[in-house]
């Protein structure tokens, strides 16, 4: 039988092992789906000695970026990014080989793309992690240009929370969380924005997806703003993922 599985820290809040089972037994595939909640990412080296069935996997936070100097190679967006959330090994040549890719750029983009209106111009990222490289990416390729926004300013990449003024928040009308703020079990915690200044000309998308809605989403919405949580990117990412892994 082969296995997939998940990399990541922590993975109580993570849907991708229940997907994965019911999309198997839905489809009568003869397959296993694991967590591998691992607190250093130098044990992925074991794991994949360990589990010789290993197919591939999936990596979220904290390490998709920090996955990368563990892998022979990269498709090229995921290289260009530098970041990587689907890897796939092969051991087909009597070698190991691994070879990363990013699908939540697909997961991302089909799950906001009918969200979008014409004064969708600009967004802020929150968050300046692994899970940021391909928002921000798939949101340039939409022509719609970014601000990211991290708790301290790294001059020419990010601003702060506390420099988000009204100016800011009424120009910039899609604000993309891509933190772990707000996720079960810490669902009382949030991206510290100025949701007052919302409106309903904003689109908040969180890739938070348990709980449904977050108090990120919550505080949107009590501004009118439209909400969507990250459910459907998890579906859509997931989907590309075992693409990958089934394509000869």
């Amino acid at each position: 039988m082969k296995q997939y599985g998940l990399i990541g820290f922590p993975l109580s809040h993570s849907f991708s092992k229940r997907f994965f089972t019911q999309y198997f037994a839905d489809n009568s595939i003869d397959a296993e789906y694991l967590n591998f909640g691992i607190s250093d990412i130098s044990r992925l080296p074991a794991i994949i000695k360990e589990h010789p069935n290993l197919a591939g996997f999936n990596v979220t936070i904290p390490y998709k970026e920090a996955v990368i100097p563990y892998l022979d190679s990269c498709d090229a967006k995921a290289a260009a990014i530098k970041a990587v959330n689907t890897v796939k090994i092969d051991r087909t040549s009597g070698k190991i080989s691994l070879k990363g890719f990013n699908t939540d750029l697909i997961g991302f983009r089909n799950s906001i793309l009918p969200l979008l209106k014409p004064h969708h111009k600009k967004a802020l990222v929150l968050g300046t992690g692994g899970a940021s490289k391909a928002i921000v990416a798939t949101l340039n390729d939409l022509s719609i240009s970014t601000q990211l926004v991290s708790r301290d300013a790294k001059a020419g990449v990010s601003i702060s929370y506390n420099q988000l003024t009204d100016a800011i928040m009424q120009e910039c009308t899609v604000v993309v969380n891509t933190t772990p703020l707000g996720t079960y079990p810490k669902t009382e915690t949030f991206p510290d924005i100025p949701y007052e200044y919302l409106t309903d000309k904003h689109l908040l998308f969180d890739l938070v997806y348990n709980p449904a809605v977050t108090q990120f989403l919550q505080k949107g919405a009590d501004h009118g703003a439209t909400t969507k949580n990250g459910s459907d990117m998890l579906e859509l990412q997931a989907l590309a993922a075992w693409g990958i892994w089934t394509e000869e």
